[in-house]
């Protein structure tokens, strides 16, 4: 009997799905593909277009999510709201649409022209890879990869971690599990990109495993407890090596720059045949959840909470030391014994504290226009000094580097914008600090990877002046300045059509251009419940299908029910194979 994937694809997180009592089933059990689906044939019948004189030339919408934002049809689907027909399905259909759709713009890289659609990449779950280096629950990833590309997904976004592929000892790579997923996702045709995860992952929002950083790296950092992130309280902070020892060989003769580039060298060297084709992508890890920021909000132990203000971390001696130097070059030695002693508590809010406040506050003056300048530019230095090494190591393999920037979008309305300060972001109401980072990414054609793309306003609580739409449109304006390409991410897990609707609208950017990418958070159970993975397709088609203003969104959303429908037959296939 053959079962709906959905109720098998909860053995991605051993939890079963309730499935919807309506189920389709389908006669065939031979691949269904999207392209066929999606295939209109010949005919006049069209949606009707209401008040032509107008710029937005769209039947009025039928539900609150429609999106007025992006939309452009294939070549062969011909005109805009076209009726369309099922017929058989051809072999290699889905692989013919997605590439048609996605993928040569995305290989061509930068910001996309409007009309060219946004190619849609998933990432897959934290523990795909096991700490015995095995793809876990191989069948159940195999047959949410096959769903996923029936869907018309461009591909994959995988983890590498560090702490699992050079565990035990320096230099000694086990790439056990990478070399199947990459293998399964060439197989059904699924681009890769492969992020470089230098990073602890456990203790941030959505972390559902621990993977500690290599037992070597720990070793060290036992011996040494000021080669990690530190406060100014003394807590320590495990996530991520401190960038003030960069440049000092404190991991058993090497340094962590030195770590970091052998590790991406050996990545090329073993999947070098992949690189270009399958693997489109190297997001390059540079801090916490592997972010370019410091580790100023952490929720492990509940230090910090949402929407607190974070705390600087430059406490440890190679920060200190660092710091000590830039004051005294400055000409102000009394600078740079210590950071700010008035910034407040990770859970304070920016009038809580002297520094932060909008009246006078530290921030402003010539001491924290230093400070901030120091902390910030070291940062850019730590990008720089990677981006560098990764431009070099993967430079004519086809593949583009990227780096993920956190989309910090809590008291954004205040003036000092103190959690993005404590993070590294030298932003403010007076400041732009994400023009400095896209320029440093334009230096080396790396594309900027941002978050909370999904998030509206009016969603996040106003009292702490949240404003994630503003923040977007600031650093969309960034890149555009720096002619950096900008591609996207959901910061957390939705499946609702209205934040659907934000990221197509977001990925517009209400500017000339679009993002060249959007990664989607993540694959999971939730994501192949029924009525989440109906508005998943929707999403996918419409992100594929760019803008344009003589499309009828209607028609689009009902294509995507139809489509969901005939695919069934590859559902419940792809169901079967997990029960063996």
């Amino acid at each position: 009997m053959a079962l709906n994937l959905t109720h098998q694809i909860g053995t991605l997180a051993g939890t079963p799905i309730q499935m919807d009592s309506g189920v389709v089933s389908g006669d065939s059990t031979g691949t269904v593909n999207a392209s066929a689906v999606w295939k209109p044939v010949s005919t006049d019948l069209r949606c009707a277009i209401q008040k032509p004189d107008l710029k937005d030339t769209m039947s009025p919408p039928v539900s609150p999510c429609r999106s007025p934002v992006l939309s452009s049809m294939r070549a062969d689907l011909s005109v805009a709201c076209r009726a369309f027909a099922t017929e058989s399905p051809t072999a290699a259909a889905v692989t013919e649409f997605s590439e048609e759709v996605g993928g040569e713009m995305y290989k061509q890289g930068g910001l996309q022209e409007k009309g060219k659609g946004v190619p849609v990449f998933v990432m897959m779950p934290l523990d795909s890879v096991t700490m015995s280096n095995t793809v876990n629950r191989k069948k159940a990833i195999d047959a949410s990869l096959r769903a996923l590309k029936s869907a018309g997904v461009e591909g994959v976004m995988m983890d590498v971690w560090w702490g699992l592929v050079e565990r035990d000892q320096p230099g000694h790579y086990n790439w056990g599990g990478y070399s199947d997923l990459l293998e399964m996702a060439k197989r059904h045709g699924l681009k890769v990109q492969a992020v470089m995860s230098f990073h602890q992952c456990g203790g941030n929002v959505g972390d559902s495993v621990s993977i500690p950083l290599p037992k070597w790296v720990v070793e060290e950092v036992d011996k040494d407890q000021d080669l990690v992130y530190t406060d100014q309280w003394g807590m320590r902070n495990y996530e991520y090596i401190s960038l003030g020892c960069d440049t000092i060989p404190v991991l058993k003769g090497r340094t962590p720059v030195q770590c970091y580039s052998d590790f991406m060298r050996a990545f090329k060297d073993k999947f070098k045949d992949l690189l270009g084709d399958t693997i489109v992508e190297i997001q390059v890890g540079m801090g916490p959840a592997g972010e370019l920021r410091y580790p100023s909000y952490p929720e492990q132990n509940g230090t910090w909470k949402f929407p607190g203000i974070g705390a600087f971390q430059c406490y440890d001696k190679y920060m200190l030391s660092s710091l000590k130097a830039a004051a005294e070059s400055a000409g102000k030695p009394e600078w740079g014994s210590t950071g700010p002693t008035d910034a407040g508590h990770y859970n304070n809010w920016p009038e809580d504290t002297q520094f932060f406040r909008k009246e006078n506050g530290g921030w402003c003056s010539p001491y924290g226009e230093f400070f901030l300048s120091w902390y910030s530019q070291m940062l850019l230095d730590h990008g720089e000094r990677i981006l560098a090494s990764a431009k070099s190591i993967f430079d004519a393999t086809g593949v583009k580097i990227s780096v993920k920037i956190a989309g910090i979008h809590w008291h954004y309305g205040s003036r000092s914008h103190a959690p993005e300060l404590t993070a590294g972001y030298y932003n403010t109401r007076f400041r732009d600090g994400y023009l400095p980072i896209a320029q440093m990414l334009a230096r080396h054609g790396a594309i900027f990877n941002f978050t909370c793309i999904e998030m509206r306003d009016h969603e996040q609580p106003q009292d702490a002046l949240c404003a994630p739409e503003k923040l977007v449109k600031q650093v969309a304006s960034a890149t555009q300045t720096a002619h950096v390409p900008l591609a996207g991410e959901n910061a957390l897990p939705r499946y609702d059509e209205y934040a659907h609707e934000q990221i197509l609208r977001a990925a517009s950017l209400d500017v000339d251009k679009q993002m060249c990418a959007f990664t989607y958070l993540r694959m999971n159970p939730h994501l192949f419940q029924p009525d989440n993975w109906r508005q998943f397709v929707a999403f996918v088609k419409k992100m594929n299908e760019g803008k344009d203003v003589h499309r009828c969104w209607e028609q689009v959303e009902r294509e995507a029910e139809h489509f969901v429908h005939v695919t069934q037959p590859l559902v419940q296939e792809a169901a079967v194979a997990l029960m063996h």
